[in-house]
């Protein structure tokens, strides 16, 4: 890999060096490294571009990394990748995509991610978003996570954007179990004229079961954000929506919560709060000897941290 490459992989998966463990490494449309390990296989799809991993019932404290890299201007990349998560697991997997584009053309990724995540398994999943390059070049990435998980499955999903992807559009849905539990973290930054739109989709099916879905974003400048969470409530659950944007300049920012209870035991709730940065906040970091500047991106930093 050459710097370019290797600053992307370290922005994605937080990669020096080729991972220990199970990983797939996919660079401009091809596979560039592949590892299986004992409790995780990872097979190349037959029918389409993708992976399909499988990890055995019963992994414990094992990860699996699967960035992917893009340096070729006016390349659109889609894969599919499926996980099937045997029960009583507790697993990582690393995900996450970079873009380098400055040929002028748009470069393109699309990930459609699908989870079977078994019985009592609790995974965690990381996936995060960046892009780089000059300013006339673009960069698009069009991320989906589709999320089954059965009865006492755990899934706690982190998602981050933060610089560079001129175009997004982010779609996450899931069926729970009796028992099981989601849990999605999401974090955006849109500067210039980017957009941002995030669909969320939950189906709280089993007794007991529960989601939580909190997304924190900041539109700089005149970018666009547009966040639609839908929770449905078919059995005696709990769910809970919270959108908190910052708007600064002349962003913009939309929020569209909608909550369907079809069980009277059903227990939904939705947050949404949109505002500019405080100005006592502003205030007290300056009285410290910061800029304006400076007191705006500490107290952007914080609040996507």
């Amino acid at each position: 890999m050459d710097e370019i490459q290797r600053t992307l992989l370290k922005e994605v998966a937080d990669l020096d060096a080729l991972p220990v463990g199970a990983y797939n490494i996919r660079s401009n449309g091809a596979a560039a490294g592949r590892n299986s390990t004992a409790n995780i296989e990872i097979v190349p799809k037959e029918d389409k571009p993708g992976i399909e991993i499988y990890i055995k019932p019963g992994t414990k404290k094992e990860s699996v990394h699967i960035p992917v890299i893009i340096t070729q201007t006016g390349l659109t990349d889609l894969v599919y990748n499926d996980f099937y998560i045997g029960e009583d697991c507790d697993v990582t997997i690393i995900a996450g995509c970079g873009i380098h584009n400055c040929g002028g053309e748009l470069s393109q990724h699309d990930g459609i991610h699908t989870f079977y995540i078994g019985k009592n398994s609790k995974l965690r999943y990381v996936e995060k978003h960046y892009g780089s390059g000059d300013e006339v070049s673009k960069r698009v990435m069009n991320p989906t996570t589709i999320v089954h998980l059965d009865e006492g499955a755990n899934m706690e999903m982190e998602t981050t954007q933060i610089a560079g992807i001129d175009d997004t559009d982010r779609r996450t849905e899931g069926d729970l179990k009796a028992g099981a539990m989601l849990v999605v973290k999401e974090k955006i930054l849109t500067t210039g004229v980017q957009k941002a739109k995030t669909y969320f989709n939950v189906d709280l099916n089993g007794e007991g079961c529960s989601a939580n879905i909190i997304s924190r974003s900041v539109a700089k400048e005149n970018s666009w954000q547009h966040f639609d969470s839908r929770i449905n409530g078919n059995a005696p659950c709990a769910g809970h929506s919270e959108c908190d944007s910052i708007i600064m300049d002349h962003g913009c920012v939309t929020a569209s919560p909608q909550l369907t209870a079809n069980d009277i035991d059903a227990s939904l709730i939705h947050e949404a709060a949109i505002g500019k940065i405080a100005g006592e906040q502003l205030m007290k970091l300056m009285t410290l000897g910061l800029t304006e500047k400076e007191a705006e991106e500490q107290i952007v930093n914080g609040f996507l941290k």
